[in-house]
Order: structure tokens, then sequence, then C-alpha cells
């Protein structure tokens, strides 16, 4: 059975719910404080586990972090590969969360900068040819994961937020599918287009042996692997908390590819799935089950 290795970061959220976003030089009161999961890594995992994929999640936590493990592994994510740092904190985000259903995030690294070499190594000889890899730019080390991952012949995923220059100097050319929002995506194509269709012929002719799923929030979503073009309309929804949408949509998507979806249905049931999430608060404690997605479909 094919195994779907996500590494990626682990965090613990901090969300307060405000009018408006604290600004310079500014004090303002919060109406709540949740404290919950989070980290790109661990949303896409939880999303994937929902979604029924086969998920493995490798990364690292702190002594402060280990009821993370619980939420994975309620979610159906075998967490037999994430490493406990007992000298250091585990990352955290701290989130602000306003009226309108917007977010603005604040992160620290904590214990996913602290992933060794080593621990990569143990990690990547249970997995082998045909195996996927899902990566974010949460943690570090992420240029020597896709190189053990590329020599064991693994299907490399790539998702790169929070964009920032570390992105460009991985080995980008070994990346097999990259999932973008539109910044993204206009960010690696140096082009301010908001179509879709441009944006992902400008992402094939600098990766052209790549494919690639973009997502443009209420604009819907859209597939693209250098022949065929495939787009999906965004479910009108009530937008509570963005917190975690994408991530869901990631995590559905590829398990429905990896189940040997076809792409039509697979990009449905991530925006199915992610309009569910952003109906709801918090991070991983708002994407829904499988059941859930297929119902609502």
């Amino acid at each position: 059975m094919v195994k779907i290795l996500n590494y990626g970061s682990l965090n613990i959220d901090y969300t307060y719910r405000v009018e408006h976003f604290v600004r310079k030089g500014e004090t303002i009161s919060s109406r709540s404080l949740n404290v919950s999961t989070g980290g790109k890594g661990l949303n896409q995992s939880v999303a994937i586990g929902r979604a029924g994929g086969n998920i493995y999640h490798a990364g690292c936590i702190g002594d402060d972090g280990k009821f993370l493990l619980d939420v994975m592994q309620e979610a159906g994510v075998n967490t037999e590969c994430v490493f406990v740092n007992r000298n250091i904190r585990t990352g955290n985000a701290i989130i602000q969360n306003d009226d309108e259903g917007d977010n603005c995030i604040i992160l620290y690294g904590g214990a996913n900068q602290a992933v060794e070499k080593e621990q990569i190594d143990d990690v990547f000889e249970r997995f082998g040819k045909g195996d996927y890899l899902v990566l974010q730019n949460e943690i570090n080390n992420i240029g020597y994961m896709i190189s053990r991952a590329k020599e064991r012949g693994m299907v490399i995923i790539l998702n790169p937020s929070p964009m920032d220059e570390k992105i460009m100097e991985l080995p980008l050319d070994k990346i097999d599918w990259f999932v973008l929002n539109e910044v993204e995506a206009s960010q690696f194509t140096g082009t301010d287009s908001g179509d879709k269709r441009i944006l992902a012929q400008k992402l094939q002719e600098k990766f052209p042996d790549a494919k690639f799923v973009l997502t443009m929030g209420a604009e819907g979503s859209c597939c693209y692997d250098g022949s065929k073009f495939v787009e999906q309309e965004a479910f009108d929804t009530k937008a509570v908390d963005t917190t975690a949408a994408g991530d869901t949509f990631e995590g559905f998507f590829l398990a429905g590819i990896v189940k040997g979806m076809p792409v039509e249905d697979s990009l449905r049931q991530a925006s199915m799935a992610a309009s569910i999430t952003v109906s709801r608060p918090g991070a991983a404690v708002s994407i829904p089950t499988l059941e859930e997605v297929e119902r609502a479909l």
C-alpha cells in the first residue's frame, strides 16, 4: 500500500479573537484565547488522515507538544517518526482572527527548526519507490529531504509556504507536484496575472517536469500537468476562520490522487473540504472527515 510521508511542522496555536488586527503602536484586548494544535505540517497530515490516506508524520516537538501526537493519532496519522527534543520548545503560532473571518499569523519555529540529518536518514529508511513525500517551508533541512526522497524514488509534493528566499535555494527541479496559492505562483513566475491559466502555463515553463495545483480562494482552484487543465469552482460558504483552509484542500486533494481518483474528483473533494473548514473556528479541529465531505457533496 502506498505510504504518504509528511515531513512537516508541528505547532501549538494561540488564537486571539479580535475586532481588528493590531496596528503599529496599538494595544488592543482580545475577546478570547484558544490554545490548539496547528502547523501546516500537522494540519495537512490531519486532513490526509481524515480523508482516508495512509499517512505518516515526521517532525520534531518539545516536551510541551506531546498532546499534538494524540490529535494526529485520533485522525488516523501514524506518529512513530516524530522525534521529541527535550532541549527546545515546540514551535508555536500567534494568530489574530478578526470579525471578517480573516487571520494574520506570527510563527516561532522552535523544534521545527531543529530537525537533524541523522533523524531524516532514519525516517527515510522506512519509505521507498512510489511512496509520497509532502513538504512545506516551516522546518529546516528541506533540501536534504528532497534529495533523500528522490534517491529513494519517492513522489515529492511541495507547498512553499511561507514563501521566502530559502525556497529558491532548494533543488526545485526534483519536485513532482507544486501546491501553490495565487501569491506564491506570482512570486515563482514574476507575473501579477490573476488568470489561473496564465499562471499555470508560466509555472510549466519554469518547471517543465512538474504538475501544479493552484488555489485562489473565492476564484476556485485548478490543476495543470502540462497538457490537461482542470478547473474547480469554490463552494459558497460563510467564512468564520480561514486558518487551515489551504492545508485541508491539499490534504484531501493528495489523498484522492494517491487513491487513484481522477483529478476532477480530487479537486472537487478538496474544495468542499476547504469550504467546510472555513465555516468553523480553529485549525486542525476544523478539518472535516471524509464522511462529512461526501455528505456535503
